[in-house]
């Protein structure tokens, strides 16, 4: 018999992003008798929460009108839109894509957002405890989901075990939701054992980056939103940046590169300092701040690499079903449909059966639906994809096909058979951060060094041979914090060193690792960034 603490709740979220939150909200909207607990890794709500992010208001307005009266901080509503297609040295301004357009938007920090709603979500009673990361779903005798494990550490605002429960508990429910956000690890445990990928494209991710930077009086216009396509990725590489103009002199600068890129030497952190050190880009920022650094991972299979949404006991929401929106570059009203959505199903059905089918039926899946062929239409290049894009508008998502996906880790050449590319990488910067541990200094980042390890590498040894002599060892690349070093042995050779403190919690490695055998597992609760301030 277990000598855990088990804790019984109707309903048991785990993620305190606008997807989980919003469920939570809306379940005691319903049905105020109902008992719900909200658990969140981070060592407060907003601390790991990373988006772009203009957020199309509409689905917040319907859940919680009051926010316009409580707007977060960093609040700006949207004036002007620009799309530029860069070359090495020049920028050339593009008409804008018709789903581009950010009329009635706002530029927030999801940050500083997300607490307002859990505020909001402790009013109707519901118990919301950060620092509380889930490690694993349980399940009962019919093999259904009934609750999730705790982490055996955890830790509350004040440093101190949960009111509730302690660190190692377990937390019995009718009803488990899972908000982990982009590749969620006890989702993705849960999709392999209830098969919810089944008759589905492979999944597929993009790895974004954002600053926040302090410039000099006069230079920002704010509710200014630009994007842009080209310099500095070559045209077989999918990706884009972003530059949102705040009040109060501050812009958020970030770039998103497409996990499926097929050069086992790119680096995409470099590449978003190359995007600034552009002439046009270099020029908004010099003589400014950086504040803060983040990166995180994004969902962006959409429709056709959905998993299903539904399973015994448990149900999928948020980006870790992989509801983004990526032509439009919007998740957070797609999140708080998903929630929303999953609370009213659930209390109409009694059950978690359908709601797979309910999310594809609903206006979130239709939108989904509509621009499913776009993000794929780039697999052949820039300029195919840009053609693809144009005839999808066109269509309005009526094309009698759907173009499929391929998984992230599969994509990368041989080295033998990589083109040689001039990335002219710099070595030298002007602008901060300087290197990748830098960055992690700006991304407010704590682990204790004497905790577990959590991201787990099933054969190490692998490293030094056949990953080194075929890709070149890309994990050294493609994480974006200095996580993965090879260092000499001592015996003439060389083994992985892991500094798992720099981790920013991104997953980039579960995903594009070659061999599928990185497994980033959730850390001891409170650990890793803080992006309250983005």
């Amino acid at each position: 018999m277990s000598d855990r603490d088990v804790m019984e709740y109707d309903v048991v979220v785990v993620g305190g992003g606008p997807a989980g939150l919003a469920c939570a909200v809306r379940l005691k909207q319903l049905d105020a008798n109902l008992s719900v607990c909200v658990l969140e890794k981070a060592s407060a709500v907003g601390a790991q929460a990373l988006s772009g992010c203009v957020m199309d208001p509409g689905p917040l307005d319907a859940l919680l009108p009051a926010w316009r009266e409580h707007q977060p901080a960093t609040c700006v509503p949207a004036k002007r839109d620009e799309f530029l297609f860069l070359t090495r040295n020049k920028s050339f301004k593009l008409p804008m894509p018709p789903m581009l357009h950010n009329d009635g938007n706002f530029i927030v920090s999801l940050g500083q957002l997300t607490p307002w709603i859990a505020q909001q979500a402790e009013a109707l009673g519901v118990d919301v405890f950060p620092g509380f990361a889930a490690a694993e779903a349980l399940f009962d005798e019919a093999g259904a989901v009934k609750g999730v494990r705790i982490g055996d550490m955890g830790i509350t605002k004040s440093g101190e075990p949960g009111p509730n429960f302690t660190p190692g508990a377990d937390i019995h429910a009718r009803l488990t939701v899972f908000a982990e956000g982009s590749r969620g690890h006890v989702t993705k445990t849960l999709i392999q054992r209830f098969a919810l990928d089944e008759g589905r494209s492979a999944p597929t991710f993009g790895l974004g980056f954002k600053e926040l930077w302090q410039l000099p009086p006069g230079r920002v216009e704010p509710g200014l939103i630009q994007h842009s396509l080209g310099y500095p990725l070559d045209r077989g590489t999918y990706g884009g940046s972003f530059l949102y103009h705040l009040d109060g002199d501050r812009v958020y600068v970030g770039y998103v590169v497409g996990l499926d890129y097929r050069d086992p030497k790119f680096k995409p952190f470099e590449a978003f300092q190359q995007f600034k050190a552009h002439p046009t880009v270099a020029k908004l920022l010099a003589g400014g701040e950086l504040v803060q650094y983040g990166a995180r991972t994004i969902a962006a299979g959409g429709w056709q690499s959905q998993p299903k949404m539904d399973m015994p006991g448990a149900l999928l929401i948020g980006c870790t079903a992989g509801t983004l929106n990526v032509p439009r570059i919007k998740g957070v009203h797609q999140a708080i449909r998903s929630g929303v959505l999953a609370a009213e199903h659930w209390l109409a059905t009694g059950g978690t059966a359908g709601f797979d089918a309910a999310w594809r039926a609903s206006p979130g899946g239709e939108e989904l639906r509509k621009v499913r062929n776009f993000k794929p239409g780039f697999k052949k290049g820039l300029w195919l994809g840009m053609l693809n894009g144009a005839l999808e508008t066109v269509l309005g998502g009526r094309s009698p096909w759907t173009l499929q996906n391929k998984a992230n880790h599969t994509t990368l050449h041989r080295l033998d058979a990589a083109p040689e590319l001039d990335r002219d990488w710099r070595t030298e910067r002007s602008l901060a951060p300087r290197d990748r541990l830098a960055a992690v200094f700006y991304a407010g980042n704590q682990h204790e060094e004497d905790q577990p390890v959590h991201l787990r590498v099933a054969d190490t040894t692998l490293c030094a041979t056949r990953c080194a002599t075929e890709y070149g060892n890309p994990c050294q690349y493609f994480c974006p914090a200095g996580v993965y070093e090879m260092v000499d042995d001592g015996s003439g050779g060389q083994r992985l060193q892991i500094n798992a403190a720099n981790c920013v919690h991104c997953k980039a490695c579960d995903i594009k690792d070659p061999y599928a055998q990185i497994t980033w597992v959730t850390p001891e609760g409170g650990s890793g960034p803080n992006y309250q301030a983005m």
